[in-house]
């Protein structure tokens, strides 16, 4: 843990923002939306590659009946977030700093103190080498998350490409909704043993042989093998890891597990006093519901925080508000 200098109470005054939300979506908007209600002067740095933008529509956020798009959910919040006073640009944060009075964040060439801060970076999806993959997750035949949509491939084939446990431990999560659900796991072996013995179990079918090629259809997923083998699914479902977003992050020092995402304790506080981190970023269950629950946590946390310490004040209502 790094401490910066105590700021001399007369230069309280010169911080730019109560609070800097690193990220735009679900979980950093939320946050902006609470800060902002809570009067704080609060900036969202967004660099446009929230996790939910690849959603095509999501039946399971509480609230939409018919379901919502993630554009068309992130727009809203967007726009829930201005109305209240909440500050939002375009840009990619390059570096965070300590400074005495909280942090110096740059991006796009400019440069701003924050009192706290908040990391909703999110993570990046490993996606299969396949030439139109954001094509195939628009028409909905790639998928990304089967809790979010497990329940909307009921009855449909589906495969889960990737390394053995890992793909056939989501495979036996979607028997729940298919009884047509393979596992393409090129180079399995007996080494693989109890894997294999988990995909019986369920009656999964498995596909050993190194993939060529695969290709989004009007209607799913083609997968060419080296063998010459094509099997055509439905969905695939990619089980090949991801990136935490968590880089700016740790060249901060913050403490992070061996995966790369931060953590934090029971307010969304990472290792570094006043500095939050919510959403896919942290360690957990990928859920925008999860990622907009710890928003709510940080930002009452650190209104609580500048709360205790009061300079400078808040930001007076906007009289535009219904």
């Amino acid at each position: 843990m790094t401490r910066a200098p105590d700021a001399p109470p007369s230069e309280a005054s010169r911080a730019d923002y109560d609070c800097l939300i690193v990220g735009g979506g679900p979980g950093g908007l939320t946050a902006a939306l609470y800060l902002a209600r809570f009067r704080r002067r609060c900036l969202v740095v967004d660099a446009g590659c929230s996790r939910a933008g690849l959603i095509p529509r999501s039946r399971n956020y509480p609230g939409f009946p018919p379901g919502i798009s993630g554009n068309d959910l992130l727009e809203r919040l967007r726009q829930q977030a201005d109305e209240y006073g909440a500050q939002i640009e375009h840009g990619t944060v390059e570096s965070i700093e300590l400074h005495p009075l909280g942090f110096a964040v740059t991006w796009n060439a400019r440069r701003c103190i924050a009192r706290q801060l908040i990391i909703a970076t999110g993570i990046e999806d490993t996606l299969p080498q396949m030439d139109d993959a954001r094509q195939a997750i628009a028409a909905g035949h790639l998928r990304l998350c089967a809790i979010c949509d497990g329940f909307e491939v009921s009855g449909d084939s589906v495969a889960v490409y990737g390394e053995a446990e890992c793909a056939i431990g989501h495979a036996a999560f979607l028997r729940t909704f298919s009884d047509r659900v393979s596992v393409i796991a090129p180079g399995a072996t007996a080494a693989d043993e109890q894997a294999i013995q988990l995909a019986a179990h369920y009656d999964i079918r498995l596909i050993c042989a190194e993939v060529q090629r695969l290709h989004s259809l009007d209607d799913g997923i083609e997968v060419l093998t080296v063998g010459g083998e094509t099997h055509r699914f439905d969905i695939l479902y990619p089980c090949l890891g991801a990136r935490f977003r968590s880089e700016v992050a740790q060249r901060l020092g913050i403490a992070c597990d061996e995966d790369g995402a931060l953590r934090v304790d029971h307010q969304q506080q990472t290792s570094q006093p006043g500095l939050y981190a919510v959403g896919d970023v942290v360690a957990g269950l990928k859920q925008i519901s999860v990622a907009i629950g710890q928003a709510a946590q940080a930002a009452t946390a650190i209104h609580n925080s500048l709360e205790a310490n009061p300079w400078p004040r808040r930001q007076p209502a906007r009289t535009r508000l219904r």
